[in-house]
């Protein structure tokens, strides 16, 4: 018997290998499919078929990529949308692999045909059930994705699933999500690394309800929606382009990477001090490990990329861009900042302070203009900064006309990574004198601007 959980870092996507007698199912595939195909070859398992739980919204599904390698068949939930590959799952379908069984339950409330699958182990006991974005660990799936006029019809189904179809199927059954802690489908996913029906019945805050309008008045709300999600859910019916394999960005000279540039758009991914002290001007910075959670709100579709990594090689980064359907990688910076500045190329930097020394500057008359780009719920767990102006991080690309441009902006995020993407896209856009906060409100001691607790 085969069984692994495969989990892509930052987007705390969790995808499924499920095998016996040298046959596999996928469930949920990323795009960079080899782990799945590497993984059963070397078990001696051979993958033949490949099951969707839905239309997913936060990252390009692998399930054409993988039948291409595999000649595996197909499956898709969400039959009521015009999808360009594979077959519609029906309600009650079964398939068998080895000694095992998986049984296809309706489940939706995440979206309409959402899909979750029951695995019955040799003797015909259900045991795992792969319930997609409809149920976490600690969380139950958003519902607004079809938008406010339906969130009710959402929330409603989405009860009767929980209710009616997962709980009844009994404590000791294994449940295997879709998403981990982290992930942008839930708000509050635990950091359970298993659980199973039990657990969530008993100590999952969503399911702690005494009816179902208290369910829906609690879960029925609209949610923070990134751009890109419109993407990946046209890439997701037509199916992407076939990768074939992994793109691999051409190492550039610093004199053939600042000729591209001035045609694409930089990403630098090295932690924010490095980025701070001196980076390819105009480019932006996100972090490695921010790339899933921010690079479809600030980076287009429409124009090339350029990276510029801590590591030489940059195949990690590669494939968090592709999950995302980044393809056009145009290069990376051979050699990194140090063969920039070797080749006399010139850098843009971005200040750093401490929330101690700012606090002292400004209880002594200096009128800087300080950003806060932490979210809602940060400020009301953490505090907040009185005086300050909140503009989430993800939100501020559409309100730049907020930011003044006469006076100093300080950037704020209770770490400096945030605040470094927000100071690097103020900097492209013209704002001169931009400088990031480091620390967090432990150290925050301003008179003048003190924090709210």
């Amino acid at each position: 018997m085969l069984f692994r959980r495969i989990e892509s870092e930052g987007l705390a996507h969790y995808s499924y290998l499920i095998g016996d007698q040298g046959k596999a199912v996928v469930i949920d595939p990323r795009r960079d499919c080899d782990v799945y195909v590497d993984a059963a070859e070397r078990a001696g398992f051979h993958i033949d078929r490949i099951l969707e739980t839905h239309r997913n919204e936060d990252y390009v599904i692998g399930s054409r990529e993988l039948a291409a390698r595999t000649g595996a068949e197909i499956w898709h939930a969400d039959a009521q949308l015009d999808y360009q590959y594979g077959r519609p799952v029906e309600d009650g379908q079964r398939w068998s692999v080895g000694r095992l069984e998986i049984q296809a339950l309706h489940t939706p409330g995440h979206t309409p045909g959402s899909m979750s699958y029951l695995l019955h182990d040799p003797d015909g006991t259900p045991w795992m059930i792969f319930t997609g974005d409809v149920l976490f660990a600690g969380d139950v799936g958003r519902m607004d994705l079809l938008g406010e006029d339906r969130l009710v019809e959402m929330a409603h189904a989405l009860y009767t699933t929980l209710f009616e179809t997962i709980l009844p199927l009994g404590d000791e059954v294994i449940v295997c999500p879709a998403h981990g802690a982290g992930s942008v489908c839930g708000s509050s996913i635990a950091e359970r690394v298993w659980t199973t029906v039990g657990l969530e019945r008993q100590h999952n805050p969503k399911l702690q309800v005494a009816s179902e309008q208290e369910f829906i008045d609690e879960i029925a709300e609209m949610l923070e929606r990134p751009p890109y999600f419109r993407r990946m859910e046209r890439l997701n019916i037509e199916g992407p382009p076939l990768l074939g394999t992994l793109p691999v960005p051409t190492p550039l000279s610093p004199g053939d990477f600042a000729d591209l540039a001035e045609e694409g758009r930089v990403l630098d991914t090295r932690m924010e001090l490095g980025f701070g002290a001196a980076h390819v001007p105009d480019a932006l910075s996100i972090w490695k490990g921010g790339l899933a959670s921010f690079a479809g709100w600030f980076l287009p579709y429409d124009e090339p990329l350029l990276l510029v990594n801590e590591e030489e090689d940059p195949t990690p980064i590669v494939r968090r861009l592709v999950r995302l359907g980044y393809d056009d990688l145009a290069g990376t910076l051979s050699g990194g900042m140090l063969a920039w500045h070797m080749a006399g190329r010139e850098s843009g930097s971005i200040a750093t302070v401490t929330t101690h020394a700012l606090c002292e500057r400004i209880d002594e008359d200096f009128e800087a203009w300080i950003l806060d780009v932490r979210s809602d719920e940060e400020l009301e767990r953490e505090g907040r900064i009185s005086n300050a102006h909140h503009i989430h991080i993800t939100q501020l690309p559409e309100h730049l006309d907020e930011v003044p441009r006469d006076r100093p902006i300080r950037v704020f995020c209770g770490s400096g990574l945030r605040s470094m993407i927000g100071a690097s896209l103020l900097q492209r856009e013209g704002w001169e004198d931009v400088s990031v906060i480091l620390g967090g409100l432990a150290g925050w001691h301003s008179t003048s601007c003190p924090a709210e607790f």
